[in-house]
């Protein structure tokens, strides 16, 4: 580290200089991404060769740069975003919600079922119900994991550099955590208790989805066996 650099200044020079790297990678890049690229690598220089009296101004004004440009990491070109892999699971996150355990069809209905004055036919139906949301959502989660499989240690990486440097990252950082968590726990070769007791239950709800689901595609043979012969009887 240059003398006179503080920790956090060189924190904020090195999430510059992944921006750089990012923005510059191959000549057949577009001209503003390359503009863009030069001006901050131009900062960065000059903030790390500028005399002891100059430094400060000189970094000042450099960091301001990156961390603007960070701010409008979404507005990048294609290609050059430091989350552009995971921004079709960041859409899927926003639409599906698999992390909001609040039931996602009939909400309201459900929530005001009392089982003290519902038949025991009823509540074992929502109770079904429920458990088949869950187990959805459990499925959901693993797609998005499998789906992040490639992009997520690129995207831890950016979230470091960011937190260090102090840019902002309240945006992405939910979905990353999110994603990134299901991902180690879907490749972990240990597991503590908790998160032992976590796939337990998801398979006790996913056996029972299944044999939900093989009953209701039974049932559903059963009618279109009757239907087509009653449909050749006639």
């Amino acid at each position: 580290m240059p003398t006179g650099l503080s920790t956090i200044s060189k924190d904020v020079l090195d999430l510059g200089c992944a921006l750089v790297k990012e923005l510059d990678l191959d000549p057949g890049v577009d001209t503003l991404s390359r503009w863009m690229a030069h001006y901050i690598a131009e900062l960065v220089d000059e903030a790390k060769t500028a005399k002891v009296e100059d430094r400060p101004a000189k970094l000042a004004r450099c960091a301001d740069a990156i961390l603007k440009l960070w701010e409008h990491r979404h507005q990048l070109p294609d290609g050059k975003r430091p989350f552009e892999e995971l921004e079709p699971i960041m859409r899927a996150l926003a639409s599906l919600d698999p992390a909001d355990d609040t039931p996602r069809f009939y909400r309201t209905q459900r929530a005001a079922i009392n089982k003290t004055k519902e038949s025991k036919e009823t509540v074992k139906w929502l109770e079904l119900a429920d458990g088949l949301d869950y187990s959805a959502r459990s499925l959901i989660r693993y797609c998005l994991a499998q789906a992040a499989q490639t992009a997520v240690d690129k995207a831890k990486a950016w979230v470091k550099l960011a937190e260090k440097a102090g840019a902002e990252v309240d945006i992405d950082l939910p979905v990353i955590r999110f994603v990134s968590n299901e991902n180690d726990l879907s490749n972990a070769d240990k597991l503590n208790k908790v998160e032992q007791n976590l796939l337990e239950n998801r398979i006790k709800k996913l056996d029972g989805f299944k044999k939900m689901a093989d009953a209701l595609a039974s049932d559903l043979r059963q009618q279109l066996k009757r239907c087509k012969v009653s449909k050749s009887g006639s």
